[in-house]
């Protein structure tokens, strides 16, 4: 079949407003998460969150009128390869952005590089705090956020006296605990009735750590228990739990690091009851999570969930989106002075704004895990400003980060001099 002239303009003119018609260089959006490895089946999901957003806005018209494309890698759960594929994006891909990480042992091993080339990321996971760095957003929870807020509703709500802090070995789980034990203290609770374990990745055997956290209260005490725990050694521990007879009644857990997506497919009949703290449940009721969860269906697939570091990337990038257009570029610099103050919705209901410590503003949610891997939304507050520097660790507590005044983000209150970089801190 041929068309005339005619039909032809009309048919061109047509696809011109159903499909953008994109004409200037791309706008290069690099995907750091791992799709091989111990962590792909957390980070797997961020990769499809980051292509469903680039999808979308390209079917927007892109940014400033330039298409938006996705250059993804695999670090493979490989600390080390985390450095090696920044230097990939940013030198040899020339990415504007990454998006990545999922782990603080990824995320520092990335940071001397985006520091070295001036590279820009949004990291999107509950972190432990004590870092901000010029050339990261962070848009996952500091532990004002997370981590204090949790061990608040324990003391205040549950009644918690003596506290189990449990985590995996590495970064995260220690400096987290290293500040709620500093908390606790400053809240009475004695030291003999604070118990710090920590396991390697992976670990199976729990039946002496679940006998030491039992023994906790044999003097009558509410025992409580914080989990910094990561991955699939979640699952050992609580089956030991549950084998050892002890409900959610008896000894609560408060999870930091056990979402949707780690329950989705699991047997949940050991967890009903326990809790996890984070900022977004996929129940959280608004209008715009349900029109995100069923965006998110529709991309990925009737089964799959939602979950908080998702809506982190959601917010983070509509942020960048926003920046870029208030800057009219996609220089790091620019974009970066144009992102403080900025504000978007989140999916619980609320507005994150983008604060000079490259931190946001997040409402805090604990919720109680039931038979179907969703969430009881029991308690939510309203948006806490994300802290880059504890206030309950000595050394912390007299830093101040702020990028758009003092152009620090390390910035000692007391000498008043600043620490230009944190790649070794």
């Amino acid at each position: 079949m041929t068309l005339t002239k005619t039909a032809l303009a009309a048919a061109l003119a047509l696809g011109a407003l159903t499909v953008p018609a994109f004409a200037a260089d791309p706008i290069k959006i690099g995907v750091l998460h791992s799709l091989s490895g111990t962590m792909a089946i957390s980070e797997t999901t961020l990769k499809d969150t980051m292509l469903m957003l680039i999808e979308e806005q390209n079917k927007k018209g892109g940014i400033l009128g330039r298409p938006i494309e996705a250059v993804v890698v695999d670090p493979a759960s490989d600390w080390p390869l985390f450095a090696e594929k920044t230097r990939e994006l940013l030198s040899v891909e020339g990415v504007d952005v990454i998006f990545g990480c999922w782990t603080s042992v990824s995320r520092k091993s990335a940071l001397p590089v985006l520091e070295e080339l001036n590279g820009l990321m949004f990291y999107p996971v509950q972190y432990e705090g004590e870092e901000s760095s010029k050339n990261v957003f962070y848009t996952g929870a500091a532990p004002n956020q997370q981590a204090i807020p949790a061990t608040d509703y324990f003391l205040d709500e549950l009644g918690v006296e003596k506290f189990a802090l449990l985590g995996t070995d590495y970064v995260y789980p220690r400096t987290t605990n290293n500040i709620l034990e500093s908390y606790l203290k400053s809240k009475g609770i004695a030291d003999e009735d604070i118990f710090v374990n920590y396991t390697p990745f992976g670990h199976s055997d729990w039946s002496k750590i679940v006998a030491d956290v039992v023994a906790l209260g044999a003097d009558g005490k509410k025992v409580g228990v914080i989990s910094t725990i990561n991955g699939d050694a979640n699952i050992g521990f609580y089956k030991e739990l549950a084998a050892a007879g002890v409900s959610a009644d008896d000894i609560p857990v408060v999870a930091f690091s056990v979402g949707e997506e780690e329950l989705s497919g699991l047997d949940t009949t050991n967890l009903v009851g326990h809790l996890a703290a984070w900022n977004y449940f996929q129940s959280a009721d608004s209008d715009l999570n349900d029109e995100f969860i069923a965006q998110w269906k529709a991309f990925a697939g009737e089964d799959r969930v939602t979950n908080d570091p998702m809506e982190a990337h959601v917010i983070g990038f509509n942020m960048y989106v926003k920046a870029v257009e208030a800057a009219g570029s996609t220089d790091v610099d620019a974009v970066r002075e144009a992102m403080y103050g900025i504000q978007v919705p989140n999916l619980t209901g609320g507005t994150a704004e983008m604060l000079v410590n490259h931190h946001l503003t997040k409402p805090v949610l604990i919720g109680e895990i039931q038979a179907d891997g969703q969430f009881d939304i029991i308690s939510q507050t309203a948006e806490v400003p994300g802290d880059a520097w504890t206030d309950y660790l000595p050394e912390s507590a007299v830093l101040k980060s702020d990028w758009k005044t003092l152009d620090c983000g390390m910035y000692n209150t007391q000498t008043e001099t600043c620490v230009q970089t944190l790649s070794n801190y």
